[in-house]
């Protein structure tokens, strides 16, 4: 972890104490609950507070004209640095850009505020191999030169107040970040697989125009990245469940069927009737940015965690067939032998639904354990002791 998310969970540390730590009085009672609904409001409150950009639209401000740019570098997960004045723009910013592809989140590593005194420094300062899959933000001059390589760099001046709007900034060639003083601006050769949305500038222009409060800013953009970011993972939910096999597939008597391989050809071809042409009015090289992101942490992250999801549907879906068989009528017909095989297969699936938290209803747990404990007493009573002392039923 980076210097700045120790040093913030030190100091969240020390406020929570100082907030929950108190004298009892002779008012309160024995058993009252006040201590642990405090600790939890605090927590969400503390949380909120230091890792929610407040104002997306102020820190995107100097830069807003190339927002759908960045959007599209921290879709990718490219290595981006953000120069700042001050540790508390440079976190903010940093913030601001992890949450700008909400509700996707971010896989790769992230520093609000990194220095020459965290341990990845010799790492990320080397030239011997590329930058990493991180965003840093950063406030040492110093950084101006030993991040010359990095891909992306974000030079902001000082965050201007609300209602002030800082000029805007052009993005400008790599090899002009030379000097330690040299001007705001995105310093990068990336080309935008998109188009620029060119309705969304007038409408923040116009914002800033009429002086509109930097709150009401926020939520346009807020809003102008989610419907971006929804209308880029809507295909690929959709690809994605339908590598889900049909419930009929799945027989109680077998292990649960496996998911359809991700085939990235197989995708790009549903982008055709299916893509993001159909809730989005921007143009550009999308399967280009499919193909990009397809290589990125952020869809290996994304896509484990769907995949896991599903493995997990599909793991509860075999429960919930299992408790509609008659297994009493199914012991009738096979061997002592097979009968206490089936038990302890049962009991390991109630373990692993227990462990894992598969999505399954309580009354479908109920009923299998119903269904163990039905199965055990129509075995011999040496079999019966044996099975009951074999894991919960």
């Amino acid at each position: 972890t980076g210097s700045i998310m120790k040093l913030m969970s030190i100091l969240f540390f020390n406020i929570l104490l100082r907030e929950l730590v108190r004298i009892p009085t002779c008012h309160d009672k024995p058993g009252t609950t006040q201590i642990v609904q405090l600790t939890q409001q605090v927590l969400i409150g503390y949380i909120k507070k230091y890792f929610y950009c407040a104002s997306p639209f102020r820190c995107f401000c100097p830069v807003f004209l190339h927002s759908q740019m960045l959007w599209e570098l921290v879709l990718l997960g490219e290595p981006l640095v953000v120069m700042a004045p001050s540790p508390s723009e440079s976190s903010e910013t940093v913030l601001a850009l992890v949450n700008c592809i909400s509700p996707l989140k971010y896989f790769s590593d992230f520093r609000p505020y990194f220095t020459i005194h965290d341990s990845e420094f010799k790492e990320y300062t080397t030239r011997t191999q590329a930058p990493p899959s991180v965003i840093l933000g950063v406030t040492n001059p110093f950084f101006a030169k030993t991040l010359q390589h990095w891909p992306h760099i974000i030079r902001i001046g000082d965050l201007k107040p609300t209602g002030e709007i800082p000029k805007q900034v052009k993005v400008k060639k790599l090899k002009n970040l030379k000097t330690l003083d040299s001007k705001p601006g995105v310093y990068t050769s990336y080309k935008p697989y998109l188009n620029r949305d060119e309705e969304i500038i007038k409408q923040l222009q116009k914002g800033v125009q009429q002086k509109r409060p930097s709150e009401a800013q926020s939520v346009i953009l807020r809003r102008y990245f989610l419907e971006l970011t929804q209308s880029f993972i809507i295909p690929l939910e959709r690809y994605v469940a339908s590598l889900m096999p049909l419930q009929k597939s799945i027989s109680p008597w077998k292990s649960p069927p496996q998911l359809r391989q991700f085939l990235p050809e197989e995708f790009m071809k549903t982008l055709e009737k299916t893509g993001p042409q159909l809730t989005s009015r921007i143009k550009g090289d999308w399967i280009g940015l499919y193909r990009h992101f397809l290589k990125s942490p952020n869809f290996d992250g994304w896509f484990k965690t769907r995949r896991k999801e599903m493995i997990q549907k599909l793991e509860a879906l075999h429960l919930e067939a299992l408790c509609e068989e008659d297994l009493l009528l199914w012991i009738q017909k096979h061997t002592e032998v097979e009968t206490v095989d089936l038990v302890l297969k049962l009991k390991n699936k109630l373990l692993q639904a227990d462990r894992e938290h598969l999505p399954v209803k309580p009354d479908t747990m109920e009923k299998l354990r119903t269904h163990i404990d039905a199965i055990i007493l129509a075995l011999p009573e040496d079999l019966q002791g044996i099975l009951l002392k074999t894991g919960m039923t």
